[in-house]
């Protein structure tokens, strides 16, 4: 069964609505609140929660259900309401799929997965209870040691979802890492990817030969000292662990799909006036020949594009950073997470992008240039990277080797080139001489990369011109 059951319905849940569906323990079950009132939650008779309820989320983005899903929602716009049963309470999983059974017959739509929400009637949970604090403290967390928060996760794919993001959060807050424990069958999202950098972090993935393996690493992992940690071969050494590698990691299948995959930094002066988000939507532009479709500030992004409205949430939410993820449209795969911070330097964007590719579609790779060069000259630049992979069309992060990107190419924003001493930045080691951009009293530079994308050779060609920028 399910921990996860999502309602998507045409119509928002009103009040009695959503008391219906709260009533799906009965009449004397007891009702909480968490999150600054955000959370509904179901309890035992000792007040810790069977099931937490996150509030209605209105999808105005094509395709969101699709991808995170694998389920066909209402047109757009539509509601998402989400529950998160209490992990190995059978009661609490039957619970939260007759809360969206009621909620989706109400508001007319369906509940998925469609298995988890077959029934109306009212589940019996006397006498039940579940884990006390503080294993159920965060909704979202089924596990808490002093080193890790565990969450269970059985979703086609593991999204940046409001719940996980709060569980990021508070898991950073406490100095903890997060590790979320997925069937093989699951994968990741890129947001959710880009996140899980930082040990002890992990997504750690269930297989029946090798029992656990981190799907991003393949490194055989066990429960040991209170969280998933890699396991260490017999004839192991202090200077060469050989960590063992799951057989299921390293199961890789040609499909000649592929991404091209962009990072970039930007650096704006602070002004009042400013607008955010404009460089993203210039290289969507540039590279699909429309705007992004939509963004949020988690998964399913549920906002149609705009500038305006992206800049009053990091407005609002300054001196504090802001993170979003940004959506294309189903037809061109494409996904993006940014990171708004303010700095000594300014107002900073970090994005990471990627588009997604079949076998037969070809890639915008003339544009590149061009993408550069609008950045640096309108969007105050510092570095952009260009990578090639071999990766899902869909952007899905499978738990198997995909191998690393290979570099395309590499921009210096304008600034960058100035306060580089003497010619270093346009003299280097590579073959090609780097492509001024802009103004030639203040140009960026834009490096080709001229490694032969079918191989890794163009690591090298990065590597040598990162020490030489450096002045190593």
């Amino acid at each position: 069964m399910t921990k996860d059951v999502i309602a998507l319905t045409t119509r928002m849940p009103d009040p009695l609505t959503v008391l219906a569906g709260l009533l799906a323990g009965g009449p004397d079950k007891l009702v909480g609140t968490t999150g600054e009132d955000a959370v509904v939650q179901l309890c035992d008779e000792q007040g810790r929660p069977l099931v937490s309820i996150e509030a209605p989320l209105l999808v105005q983005v094509a395709g969101e259900a699709e991808r995170l899903l694998g389920a066909t929602a209402p047109p757009v716009p539509f509601w998402w309401t989400e529950a998160r049963a209490t992990t190995g309470v059978e009661e609490a999983e039957l619970l939260a799929g007759t809360f969206a059974a009621r909620i989706a017959t109400l508001a007319g739509g369906s509940a998925w997965p469609p298995e988890a929400a077959r029934s109306l009637a009212v589940v019996k949970t006397d006498g039940v209870s579940v884990a006390p604090t503080p294993a159920a403290a965060q909704p979202a967390v089924d596990a808490l040691t002093d080193k890790v928060a565990v969450i269970i996760q059985d979703r086609p794919v593991i999204a940046m979802t409001a719940w996980l993001s709060d569980a990021f959060r508070a898991a950073a807050n406490a100095e903890l890492g997060l590790q979320i424990v997925t069937s093989p069958g699951a994968t990741l999202s890129p947001a959710v990817r880009n996140s899980l950098s930082g040990w002890p972090s992990r997504w750690v993935v269930q297989d029946e030969k090798d029992g656990y393996y981190d799907g991003l690493s393949g490194a055989v992992l066990r429960w040991q000292s209170g969280m998933f940690a890699t396991v260490e071969s017999a004839d192991a050494t202090r200077e060469d662990p050989r960590t063992p590698v799951a057989a299921a990691y390293q199961e890789v299948a040609e499909t000649g799909e592929r991404q091209l995959a962009i990072s970039f930094r930007t650096v704006h002066p602070a002004d009042e006036r400013l607008v955010l988000g404009g460089a993203l939507e210039a290289v969507w532009q540039e590279l699909t020949g429309q705007a992004p479709a939509g963004w949020g500030t988690a998964e399913p992004a549920n906002l149609p594009w705009s500038l305006r409205r992206l800049t009053d949430v990091a407005f609002d939410r300054a001196p504090e950073p802001t993170w979003l993820v940004v959506v294309g449209s189903p037809d061109r795969p494409g996904l993006a997470t940014v990171r708004i911070s303010r700095t000594k330097a300014g107002v900073e964007e970090d994005v990471t992008l990627a588009f997604g590719y079949g076998p037969g579609e070809e890639l915008p790779l003339d544009a590149l240039p061009r993408v550069a060069e609008v950045l640096a000259t309108r969007h105050h630049l510092q570095s952009m990277l260009v990578q090639l992979r071999r990766a899902r069309r869909d952007l899905a992060v499978p738990p198997r080797f995909e191998g690393p990107g290979v570099p395309l190419a590499f921009v210096l924003g304008a600034e960058e080139v100035r306060e580089m001493p003497g010619d270093r930045a346009r003299r280097t080691p590579l073959s090609e001489p780097p492509v001024q951009l802009g103004p030639r009293s203040r140009p960026a530079l834009y490096y080709p990369l001229p490694g032969d994308p079918s191989d890794l050779s163009g690591w090298q060609d990065f590597e040598r011109l990162m020490r030489h920028l450096k002045g190593a």
